[in-house]
């Protein structure tokens, strides 16, 4: 997908969009405490996610963020953006895990408009996003496309 247009820092309906359309999500720090409240939340206490020890015997230098964990940081650092999006609610995702993410690793995501699509429901419309999550070595750890009901203008 060409980035076209940088989107500023406001609040876009669905309308506003185009494909092409794109914003930067602020970074963040994959810390310790958020791993553990995961595995807390999801029951997802994998030794990969939960020791260095672990995750060394595994192949991995620390301790390695769950997967689902990034994406729904991904999804936050979105709504915490300057460039806001009216969203009603997230449809589905098609995503990849590309590389992993490790405590202390620090995250940002760009985000896409690849197409949208209005709905049979006046004042909805359907946006696809694509996004790229990096940390900050600039490497992809996870990438895919979010559909996002959200309202017209």
């Amino acid at each position: 997908m060409e980035r076209k247009r940088r989107l500023e820092n406001r609040s876009y309906s669905y309308d506003d969009l185009v494909p092409g359309d794109w914003f930067a999500t602020p970074e963040l720090v994959v810390g310790v405490s958020h791993i553990d409240r995961f595995a807390e939340l999801s029951g997802d206490f994998f030794g990969l996610h939960m020791s260095d020890a672990a995750a060394q015997k595994l192949g991995f230098p620390r301790r390695v963020a769950h997967g689902l964990l990034v994406l729904s940081l991904a999804d936050g650092l979105k709504n915490q953006s300057g460039s806001r999006l009216e969203a009603v609610a997230s449809l589905g995702w098609t995503w990849s895990f590309d590389k992993p993410v490790f405590a202390g690793d620090t995250i940002h995501a760009v985000i896409a408009v690849l197409d949208k699509r209005p709905t049979a429901k006046p004042g909805r419309g359907i946006a696809r996003l694509q996004f790229e999550v990096t940390n900050q070595n600039g490497e992809t750890v996870q990438s895919g496309t979010n559909e996002l009901m959200m309202l017209r203008a």
